[in-house]
């Protein structure tokens, strides 16, 4: 499941839809709307083989790899967060669910900083060409 944090606009979940890319949204379609951001990772937990995406800083924190989800911060504008959700799930690397389980990324224009589960350090991916 690829699930949107609420604090990504709906004209993004919109356009992801249009590309075939089914997410759903705290808020919208899953959860209640103004869950507080520590209870997000617990209703991470109950699912299985979600891919998080939000645009909030505090959640690129290598303590939260877990091998049931995947944690995507957006560290691009508001109005581009649809872009780099479909570019992230492109990438070779992060293609399938088993490539991307226990990852907690940090995506910019740059490219991808990331934890994995129990790595012990920090890595930096280019954008693919």
């Amino acid at each position: 499941m690829i699930l949107l944090d609420e604090n990504i606009p709906e004209s993004q979940r919109l356009l992801l839809l249009n590309w075939r890319i089914r997410a759903r949204q705290i808020g919208q379609d899953f959860s209640t709307k103004g869950v507080l951001d520590e209870q997000i990772v617990p209703l991470l937990h109950h699912e299985s083989r979600t891919t998080f995406f939000t645009r909030d800083r505090g959640f690129y924190d290598r303590r939260l790899c877990h091998a049931r989800y995947c944690l995507v911060v957006l560290d691009v504008g508001r109005h581009d967060a649809a872009v780099f959700v479909r570019r992230f799930l492109r990438d070779g690397r992060f293609k399938t669910w088993a490539k991307r389980s226990g990852v907690v990324g940090r995506v910019s224009s740059a490219g991808i900083s990331l934890w994995r589960l129990h790595g012990r350090e920090e890595a930096f991916l280019p954008w693919e060409e």
